[in-house]
């Protein structure tokens, strides 16, 4: 499958947040979000455009960075901080990011990679374990 990558990255998010999502939530035909987070060194804000899927009314998103051998940033961010801030379409609101293992980090991943199946071959491509993140909503 080749790509659309005309809507990547600082575009993407910017796009995202004027038209609420309207141009943007669905990138390369499967949904996403903006995941904000504090940049660990910097203190700054960082968002980042995340291929993503629910369970219920939790976020979930995966560490795959293509299958590198490290950590993306973002997820390196809410390791040191995992209160972060969500934005679905037009909805915006804080969350707190939690690393899934055992059953549900199974249960989740089978739910993700049903979306976006390449994520099965960003894991065979490197030795780390590909964190699988649910960004849980924090009730107003």
């Amino acid at each position: 499958m080749e790509l659309d990558l005309s809507l990547f990255g600082a575009e993407h998010v910017r796009r995202y947040r004027e038209t609420d999502g309207a141009d943007g939530y669905l990138w390369n035909g499967v949904p996403t979000l903006i995941l904000t987070t504090t940049g660990r060194r910097s203190g700054q804000a960082r968002d980042t455009p995340l291929i993503c899927g629910f369970d219920g009314d939790v976020g979930v998103v995966i560490a795959s960075q293509g299958g590198a051998p490290k950590h993306p940033h973002w997820y390196l961010n809410l390791l040191a901080d995992p209160r972060v801030r969500v934005q679905v379409k037009a909805d915006r609101y804080d969350a707190v990011a939690r690393t899934v293992d055992g059953p549900e980090r199974e249960r989740l991943w089978q739910l993700m990679s049903a979306t976006w199946p390449s994520y099965d071959v960003y894991q065979q491509r490197t030795d780390r374990v590909i964190p699988v993140v649910a960004l849980e909503r924090i009730p107003r």
